[in-house]
């Protein structure tokens, strides 16, 4: 039987690296995807950093959710603490207001051949933060109302009115970008089996 993920990262802190390493390539793919289309070029730095932070943080998690749920609170701080370092001009960023799009973050290395992908994931980069992670997580991670509501840290209610917001403005922002309410009605529809598809295209890279 495998080892259990919080096995591995006990072991881990406790010196073996092997565990680590283990752990690390157990969840490497569905933590780059998560930071990828938000960070760019981050997206590495931010996993090494949220795996370090998991050890670190260890004694802290009260063990009443999965690892998995765990895994991706620590990487949503990651990324609100990598965006909300950037000072704009009169303060601090609203991530509840202000998309990676606003923040001019590159998908340069990403290879997206099929349009329909490309103007989804384009459309998600310009939701606010706060309903592209929500979106992402639901329709990438498969994540339902509770374990959303646990990474997320809001009421399992909030969760539900983010998604509802996020669907509305993700049709809007693909409406523009197709001109084409039709078309971005028929990206709606069939939100899932995009997203089914596009998910692992977010983890190529550009190979020149």
């Amino acid at each position: 039987m495998a080892d259990s993920d919080f096995g591995l990262l006990e072991a881990w802190r406790d010196g073996d690296l092997d565990a680590g390493t283990q752990l690390f390539e157990r969840h490497f793919d569905r933590l780059y995807r998560f930071f990828r289309n938000k960070a760019g070029d981050d997206a590495d730095d931010l996993v090494q950093q949220t795996f370090l932070a998991c050890v670190r943080t260890r004694d802290r998690f009260r063990g009443d959710s999965s690892f998995r749920t765990y895994l991706f609170t620590v990487a949503r701080s990651k990324l609100y603490n990598h965006f909300s370092s950037r000072q704009r001009k009169g303060g601090m960023i609203d991530l509840g207001v202000t998309s990676v799009a606003d923040l001019g973050v590159s998908m340069n290395r990403m290879i997206i051949r099929n349009e329909e992908h490309e103007i989804l994931l384009h459309a998600l980069r310009r939701l606010p933060l706060d309903l592209q992670v929500a979106l992402e997580l639901h329709y990438f991670e498969n994540m339902r109302g509770p374990e959303l509501a646990r990474v997320l840290e809001i009421p399992e209610g909030t969760v539900r009115s983010r998604l509802r917001r996020g669907r509305e403005q993700l049709r809007e922002e693909l409406a523009k970008l197709t001109s084409s309410s039709e078309r971005a009605e028929s990206t709606m529809t069939n939100l899932e089996v995009w997203a089914e598809q596009i998910r692992d295209r977010i983890l190529s890279p550009d190979p020149g």
